[in-house]
């Protein structure tokens, strides 16, 4: 296979980088910038990046509006917002989006519903090795 063609052995999968152990992150922050939750590779090459996927537990007994700042702060540019309801298991909150360039994942909820948002997830990065 030609040097510059990819497949599915270009990749590994890693935890986020935000995570203990790949154990889930509590979303700390009420407002931004939010808990950091991943760190994407540095590189810029064309061919280089982090496939991200993130899911959000709700421990509380009322939905919960979740912030991700994805790659920045900038509303609405950088902002995605997901209300996640109470107590419901696993609900996607990123489905394989990609970044690179050393750019950040971050993550807040209001005050008043810090500590109740636990996000899981993977990234698979794509990186010549």
């Amino acid at each position: 296979m030609p040097h510059d063609m990819r497949d599915y052995r270009d990749y590994q999968k890693r935890k986020l980088s935000g995570s203990t152990d790949g154990r889930g992150i509590k979303v700390a922050a009420g407002s931004s910038p939010g808990t950091l939750v991943h760190t994407a590779l540095s590189s810029i090459a064309a061919n280089e990046w982090d496939e991200i996927f993130i899911q959000a537990v709700n421990t509380s007994a009322a939905p919960v509006k979740l912030t991700v700042e994805w790659g920045g702060t900038s509303a609405p540019d950088d902002l995605i917002e997901v209300t996640i309801p109470a107590e419901n298991g696993f609900t996607e909150v990123i489905p394989g989006h990609v970044l690179q360039n050393g750019a950040l994942v971050r993550a807040f909820t209001a005050a008043a519903n810090a500590n109740t948002i636990v996000l899981h997830g993977y990234v698979n990065r794509y990186q010549h090795i």
